[in-house]
């Protein structure tokens, strides 16, 4: 599967203090005419899927859109991905989107309850039935992926990584690269963290997902500064913004790597896509990852509970 440089995630468009219905059809239309073709959405965001396919209509057969199954309900950390449940999933995303195909369909998250040999076999039949292109899975581990794509390939996995969050690199990206399989990072600006225009001051509304993540309490925002003074530093260097450099780097990992940022601004969508033309040559790049590697993150990404029930 063939897509933009970076893609779109449009899960903010759908939550707490997300622009109007009119203008986030705006933004996503004016994604698409500067150049993104890749749109990320979920059943489990809210109307998240009309939005986005009421957005894509007019140009569905230009774009590629990916979307997930595998929570019981919107609002609840509950997993299920039996059969049954990802065909009903499927026939209601299809609808949702008015389209009468998944371009990429993912396991949102690894049910434990269902083994992923029946999860993958699901799909190849779906994939079959023309329903959906490709098979992709979110945040599973390298021995889900060996046994997924045994079954039918794997298209992508999405999974968080940037700056912020680095773990991929230990095993899943080398384990994408062996098999040939796309990485889809969510978060690439450390969910806003990497911007540089948040510090140990700054106050979230109540509403605000970032209040829940240990990572951005006060004292691991505080700890964690020395990152965000680097990546200024380098943005400094390259006359570019810090989301830019995040972006750049992410790009310069490995050729097969497609972030996917979200914004609710048409300003710091133009300013993400900008990243995608910013060089990092070799020296650059050691460079940067020397000074990562003597920064050290403080911070689960999620609460306790959370983890729990997502196995993370």
């Amino acid at each position: 599967m063939e897509v933009s440089a970076i893609g779109y995630g449009c899960m903010g468009l759908s939550f707490d203090n997300a622009p109007s219905k009119s203008e986030s059809i705006k933004l996503i239309r004016s994604a698409f005419d500067e150049g993104i073709t890749f749109f990320d959405t979920a059943l489990r965001y809210g109307d998240n899927e009309i939005l986005v396919g009421e957005a894509l209509a007019p140009i569905r057969n230009q774009v590629k859109i990916a979307t997930k199954f595998g929570f019981k309900q919107v609002g609840n950390f509950e997993l299920d991905s039996r059969p049954e449940s990802i065909r009903d999933a499927v026939e209601k995303s299809l609808k949702q989107l008015k389209t009468d195909y998944i371009d990429l369909l993912y396991q949102h998250r690894v049910d434990p309850n269902t083994p992923i040999e029946e999860v993958a076999g699901t799909v190849k039949d779906l994939i079959q039935e023309g329903k959906v292109k490709y098979f992709g899975l979110s945040e599973a581990d390298a021995e889900t992926i060996r046994k997924a794509h045994k079954i039918h390939p794997v298209s992508a996995l999405q999974s968080e990584y940037s700056m912020f969050y680095r773990e991929p690199e230990n095993e899943i990206i080398p384990t994408l690269e062996e098999l040939g399989i796309g990485f889809v990072p969510f978060s690439p600006l450390g969910k806003g963290f990497l911007t540089g225009t948040i510090n140990a001051d700054t106050e979230f509304e109540a509403t605000d997902g970032r209040n829940m993540s240990p990572r951005f309490n006060k004292e691991n925002r505080e700890a964690n500064q020395s990152l965000v003074d680097l990546v200024v530093s380098i943005a400094n260097e390259k006359n570019a913004t810090p989301a830019q450099i995040a972006l750049a780097w992410l790009l310069a990992q490995k050729p097969f790597i497609v972030p996917i940022p979200g914004t609710s601004k048409l300003h710091r969508l133009t300013e993400n896509i900008g990243g995608v033309t910013i060089p990092l040559s070799v020296d650059e790049l050691s460079h940067i990852n020397a000074s990562l590697a003597t920064v050290k993150i403080s911070g689960e990404r999620y609460p306790a509970q959370i983890r729990e029930k997502l196995g993370k």
